[in-house]
């Protein structure tokens, strides 16, 4: 039995290697934010979200497979609880018979197995009725196709037979097998038999005729435990086959259990977060995933999930149309939102390659074949080199692993030197990327690097400013505009200080810290 309701013709495989940039990734999108939303509190939620969320899918036809299953759960979230609860009880079933430590022989192995498949019947049952009672509300290719495969291969004949051969593999009435002898009078070729089935008045008669005794016997001596030990190896070797086949099934139906479990994780996380953001009233969309090699970035009301889920009110949420652009430029005012923005680009693009909805009324963007961050980190006492041998050290570990049609994200690179020897790097580094056909969003405060790109008038360049109004108000919107040579670092010097720069005041030193990290 197949689950498939991740993939089309494959199971899911919590198993692979994360991109080689995850823990970038982590930190600068603040992914564990976005799992623990999806988790609830459950930790297996969590490693699922994560695993899947940065396991990004590059077809197309696969995300889009994943959101009509996903658009099935959302609409039918009772019914997708319940299968996980399922499934949990199922994985469960192995822990609860084999408890401890216990003597690996096949007779107990028999036993104990048939113990483990009796409850996984059960669990069969359970799914198969749920299946039953609501095949018909489903729409997706991925649960029609398990519900239709559930039907037909648990009908009640086969689970009938089932449980007919696990009662008999009890070995209630005893071990019927037979055997060979090979050289030296050993034993050989062990095989066990079905016990004929019989009636209570034909096992009587039996009894009362003795009619039943027609071979020869031997009955063991009360207190000889070797022959009791003996005997107990003759009885292992009979079932020997019968319980690692019994054992290997077993295997089998809790690894379809454990998959389920597992797939059924990541739509569970999808609804829990879903859940937290209608209850604000955020937006959410399943997105227009478009084949790669041309560049697309086109949103609606785009926002950063994270940030949402951090804040008890809406987010502010941006519209973008970088249609045919390799780059996108973000400048203006410090505190309007840039890196916001920039955060939520990213996010948007992993949920959207791992098959979830997206943070915006619309979202339409190029599959990409990596995602990855370039962020300014700040001062570590324990760098071995400066700042900007830092910056290079990690850009050049990227340029190691991007290739085309993948997607960086840069925020404020570079800045940790003189704003002209800044640009050029920066420059350089950007014009090498566009020209392999990586995207690129910059946010930057260098004025030299965003005005060189706008004069040149490229037409694969957008260029995005944080708007301000003209009190110094922020709105956290971007809107298309030209880079302009300030970044209005007074308005974070009155808001600190209380004062415009000139008048008297000895600020405090916390208040040269806040002034630091505003700019």
């Amino acid at each position: 039995m197949k689950v498939f309701l991740m993939h089309r013709s494959r199971d899911i495989d919590l198993g692979q290697e994360p991109p080689p940039n995850h823990e970038e990734l982590t930190k600068d999108l603040e992914l564990d934010t976005l799992a623990g939303a999806m988790a609830d509190g459950d930790r297996f939620l969590f490693d699922v979200a994560k695993n899947v969320v940065l396991a990004s899918l590059t077809d197309p036809d696969a995300i889009v497979y994943r959101q009509r299953a996903l658009a099935d759960c959302l609409d039918h979230p009772s019914v997708l609880r319940r299968m996980y609860g399922i499934a949990v009880e199922a994985t469960e079933s192995k822990r609860r018979v084999y408890g401890g430590l216990f003597r690996d022989s096949p007779e107990r192995i028999l036993s104990r197995s048939v113990r483990v498949l009796e409850l996984l019947m059960e669990s069969l049952k359970q799914l198969r009725q749920l299946a039953e009672e609501h095949a018909a509300e489903f729409r997706s290719e991925a649960f029609t196709r398990l519900f239709a495969m559930l039907a037909d291969e648990l009908s009640d004949e086969y689970l009938a037979k089932v449980e007919r051969y696990l009662r008999e593999l009890k070995l209630r009435r005893g071990v019927l097998m037979s055997a060979g002898l090979d050289r030296g009078n050993k034993g050989t070729n062990y095989v066990l038999h079905r016990l004929p089935e019989q009636s209570w008045l034909e096992r009587i008669a039996e009894r009362i005729t003795d009619k039943g005794n027609q071979s020869y016997g031997f009955q063991v001596p009360e207190r000889d435990e070797n022959g009791f030990r003996a005997l107990s190896r003759l009885e292992d070797k009979g079932v020997n086959l019968v319980a690692n086949a019994l054992a290997q099934a077993a295997d089998h139906v809790l690894s379809f259990f454990g998959v389920l479990r597992t797939e059924l994780a990541f739509y569970i996380g999808c609804v829990n977060l879903h859940g937290r953001l209608a209850e604000k009233g955020e937006p959410v969309c399943f997105p227009d995933p478009k084949p790669a090699g041309v560049p697309v970035l086109s949103a609606r009301q785009l926002y950063d999930v994270c940030l949402s889920l951090h804040l008890e009110e809406r987010t502010v949420g941006n519209d973008v149309d970088a249609e045919n652009k390799l780059l996108v430029m973000v400048t203006g005012a410090n505190q309007g939102g840039k890196s916001t923005f920039l955060r939520s680009v990213g996010l948007a693009q992993l949920m959207m390659q791992s098959g979830m909805f997206a943070p915006a009324e619309s979202f339409r963007a190029d599959i990409c074949k990596g995602v990855f961050t370039h962020y300014r980190r700040e001062e570590d006492a324990g760098m071995e080199s400066g700042k900007l041998d830092e910056e290079l050290r990690r850009m050049s570990e990227i340029a190691d692993s991007i290739t085309a049609n993948c997607i960086l994200l840069c925020n404020e690179s570079f800045a940790a030197t003189n704003e002209r020897e800044g640009s050029e790097i920066a420059r350089q580094v950007i014009r090498a990327l566009t020209e392999a056909d990586v995207k690129v969003v910059f946010v930057t405060h260098l004025f030299d690097l965003a005005h060189g790109f706008h004069i040149q008038g490229s037409d694969d360049v957008l260029f995005l400013r944080a708007e301000r109004r003209p009190d110094g108000g922020r709105t956290f919107r971007l809107l298309e505009g030209e880079p302009l040579p300030t970044s209005y670092g007074e308005d974070s010097y009155r808001r600190i200080f209380g004062a415009p720069p000139g008048e008297a005041r000895v600020p405090r030193t916390s208040d040269c810290e806040e002034a630091q990290g505003d700019l």
